[in-house]
């Protein structure tokens, strides 16, 4: 039961739920990487364009959170700057995979599988260390944020599919 009910889609409600919502994300990228993986064994016509709406969705999320989320925090709990450079060191890793992927995927030869294979193996590997540390450390300090402007999209780069 929630006991601090503010109005629905209110300022202060949406961003009561930025780390939640950050979870959700999370969990749906996770969803979608799992997915992808078990796609390979039989892949479909659509596997790239899947692969690579994925690979955008993930670096649009990671962007948002350097540009967005990660400079609030650092301005407004500056005792997370250390963890919040972490990350950001996980988020460049991160994009030099996602390259290489869609470097992978980017032509009309026969899908080199095995290659993507192992590169969407250490993605999800990497990404479930990332993703667990990002929601211990951060997820009380984003949902502390009630009443800084801005959305979750604006903050996190995506907003959670429902």
């Amino acid at each position: 039961m929630r006991t601090n009910v503010h109005p629905p889609g209110s300022p202060t409600d949406r961003l009561a739920a930025v780390g939640n919502q950050m979870i959700e994300i999370h969990l749906w990228l996770r969803t979608e990487l799992a997915r992808l993986r078990a796609d390979l064994d039989a892949p479909a016509r659509d596997l790239r364009a899947h692969c690579l709406t994925f690979c955008a969705a993930l670096g649009r999320h990671h962007t948002g959170e350097d540009a967005g989320a990660f400079r609030v925090l650092a301005d407004e709990v500056p005792e997370l700057r250390p963890v919040l450079a972490n990350l950001i060191v996980d988020h460049e890793v991160v994009a030099g995979i996602l390259a290489r992927v869609e470097e992978l995927l980017g032509d009309d030869r026969p899908l080199p599988t095995a290659q993507v294979r192992a590169e969407l193996d250490g993605l999800a590997a990497l990404l479930e260390t990332h993703f667990r540390y990002e929601e211990k450390r951060l997820v009380s300090a984003l949902n502390a944020l009630a009443g800084r402007p801005g959305t979750a999209e604006q903050l996190l780069g995506l907003t959670a599919p429902s």
